[in-house]
């Protein structure tokens, strides 16, 4: 089974530029969790909270400033996979409008995947 949050909005200082992480900006989280079946019983207790896995991620990116979003990606996946009962997750972070030397991108993106625990 598949549980996903799609574009979790959480504003974080990160960056490689010294404005990125003065003045912040939001990132976009997309996070899938392959989880068991026991989440089919509609009992909360059998399944992994996605209230408490976003409150996991906004910890991870409030608790210090990454300069790649690849890094941050990896922490987050790193934190799920050892803090949930998922037998996979994947993470993958968006930063809107990353400001490449005068071109225009929508976002630029970085994704980590983890075993579970």
């Amino acid at each position: 089974m598949i549980v996903e949050l799609e574009a979790l909005e959480i504003f974080g200082r990160h960056g490689v530029l010294e404005d990125e992480r003065r003045d912040g900006q939001s990132f976009f989280y997309d996070i899938s969790l392959e989880v068991s079946e026991a989440a089919v019983s509609d009992r909360l207790e059998d399944a992994v909270d996605y209230r408490e896995v976003a409150a996991c991620v906004k910890e991870i990116s409030d608790g210090r400033q990454f300069q790649l979003i690849e890094a941050l990606a990896g922490a987050v996946a790193d934190a799920i996979a050892t803090r949930f009962p998922v037998e996979r997750v994947r993470v993958r972070v968006r930063k809107p409008d990353p400001r490449p030397a005068g071109l225009h991108v929508a976002y630029s993106a970085a994704t980590a995947e983890r075993g579970g625990s």
